[in-house]
């Protein structure tokens, strides 16, 4: 609304979002009615809606586990593979060597700037991974 969009553009593009992360069939979901993974999804999707250049995103795993980590970082590195920068904090070392670089931060200074140069696909790893059927 802020954007001074009409209904049906708004409608669209949020259709879009919950279709980018996975979400279009709980789009009349509450969220008492979705997981932690779900909500964070949900949280990216309102991020996008604007069509960010940049998104900012400060522990998006923090209280996830593995796998869906895993799968949040799947749609950052799409979304990433589609132009979007992303910068994303987290003091999780497994979940920083999926960014293209990483920068390490001590006491306020940067103490480490490296590009990842073998960075694992999000989408590789999550074939590897167990889920809740096994």
């Amino acid at each position: 609304m802020y954007a001074k969009i009409d209904k049906a553009e708004r409608r669209k593009r949020a259709a879009d979002a919950l279709t980018m992360v996975g979400l279009a069939e709980r789009a009349q979901h509450f969220p008492s009615q979705m997981s932690g993974g779900q909500l964070q999804r949900v949280a990216i999707a309102r991020a996008l809606v604007n069509r960010p250049s940049i998104l900012l995103a400060d522990e998006p795993t923090g209280n996830l586990d593995s796998r869906t980590s895993v799968e949040i970082m799947e749609i950052f590195q799409n979304l990433n593979d589609k132009g979007l920068t992303i910068v994303l904090v987290t003091h999780e070392h497994d979940i920083a060597q999926f960014a293209k670089r990483v920068l390490v931060f001590r006491d306020g200074r940067i103490r480490k700037d490296d590009t990842v140069l073998s960075r694992p696909r999000a989408s590789e790893v999550l074939k590897t991974l167990p889920t809740l059927e096994d």
